[in-house]
């Protein structure tokens, strides 16, 4: 199935580069100083939004590029592709269907459907033009079998961002080069952050979603995560931790909250990323459709952890080095996505970093006031 996007899919957000003080200071600078204020203002009257999509199913094929979905294009390579996307599916729908139990007597009733959705932004009146490939996400779509209906899921899910991997994966890094403690750059996920931010207030997301995204990712290895009393009847058991890790204040820079649940018959909980209330919000399908979808993801991905033989204890520190664990026979190359997620950070770095850094630096300092 091809990308598609349509001229209702591009709709502009409107952002100033400078507060009005800004302006005023300038006054008494040389006439070059103001020209390039100017200049940089007149490229920062607005971010336009495009919005794709591509179904994900057994016939899926990714650009021959850097330019995709990492982790969906990683299973769509090679001699097993086909396989390795009919049986991700097939575990998608079994998934699903174990926890959407009721009336479905032969656990068939539901099939989920997924569309891989790219974010392009475009920065009007730059010299360049470019659309840049902003974030990916998947939304889900839930068909019921029974009365041929389709239930509309939910849109995040799976997270992939360029911005991010330039945060994580170049910046990160080369902030740490010569350090003798680790350390985190000033403002560090504070750009990625309000882009995210002003895409889903965008009326390009209010005309393709109708709720905000959830995303929902693997717990943090270096923390430890504590069962609590409280239980979902879909989402499961819940636990918490003390310390916020890395990635959850990363996802606070976003507006995202976060809680973890462990669903019924899974042996590790899952993080999810939420605005408002979580629990309250979406139906029981809508939350089937996104544990299904990305459980299945995360065994795939981190078998140690999602697909460990023994369950998540009261007290629970997952492990990538957990030998005991069953292997989906699905093909993926995780150092493979670990070394393109460095590509992708310094394709960013060079085709929009660097070419609207300072622009970008005034806009997220404009709104951070």
């Amino acid at each position: 199935m091809p990308a598609t996007g349509s001229a209702g899919d591009r709709l502009p957000i409107r952002i100033s580069g400078l507060p009005p003080a800004g302006i005023a200071a300038c006054a008494g600078k040389p006439a070059r100083l103001i020209s390039e204020t100017r200049r940089q203002l007149a490229m920062t009257q607005e971010f336009t939004f495009g919005i794709k999509s591509l179904r994900f199913d057994e016939d899926y094929r990714p650009a021959g590029n850097t330019r995709n979905t990492t982790n969906f294009a990683n299973l769509a390579r090679g001699e097993r592709r086909q396989e390795n996307l009919r049986n991700t599916l097939a575990m998608i729908n079994n998934r699903f269907n174990d926890l959407a139990h009721w009336d479905n007597p032969r656990r068939d009733r539901y099939a989920v459907e997924l569309d891989i959705i790219s974010v392009q932004m475009t920065v009007a009146g730059s010299e360049r033009g470019d659309e840049f490939p902003l974030i990916e996400i998947l939304k889900t779509n839930i068909l019921d079998r029974t009365t041929g209906a389709r239930i509309d899921g939910i849109a995040g899910n799976n997270f992939s961002s360029y911005v991010r991997d330039y945060d994580f994966s170049v910046l990160l890094p080369a902030h740490n080069q010569d350090r003798s403690a680790f350390g985190i750059p000033d403002d560090f996920g504070s750009l990625h952050g309000q882009l995210f931010k002003h895409f889903v207030n965008s009326d390009a997301y209010s005309a393709r979603f109708a709720k905000p995204p959830v995303i929902c990712i693997s717990v943090s290895s270096s923390r430890v995560y504590h069962r609590t009393g409280n239980r979902h009847p879909v989402l499961g058991i819940e636990y918490r931790q003390d310390e916020f890790s890395l990635t959850d204040r990363y996802f606070e820079k976003m507006g995202l909250r976060v809680r973890y649940f462990m669903p019924p018959n899974s042996v590790a909980p899952l993080a999810f990323y939420f605005f408002g209330d979580l629990l309250n919000d979406y139906t029981n399908l809508e939350l089937i459709g996104t544990i299904s979808t990305m459980e299945t993801f995360q065994k795939i991905y981190r078998p140690e952890i999602y697909n460990a033989n023994s369950a998540a204890g009261a007290i629970y520190q997952p492990s990538l080095k957990h030998q005991d664990y069953s292997s989906t026979q699905i093909v993926y190359d995780r150092e493979e996505r670990s070394q393109l997620a460095v590509t992708q950070g310094k394709f960013t770095e060079e085709h929009f970093i660097r070419p609207y850094g300072k622009i970008l630096a005034q806009w997220v300092s404009h709104h951070a006031v």
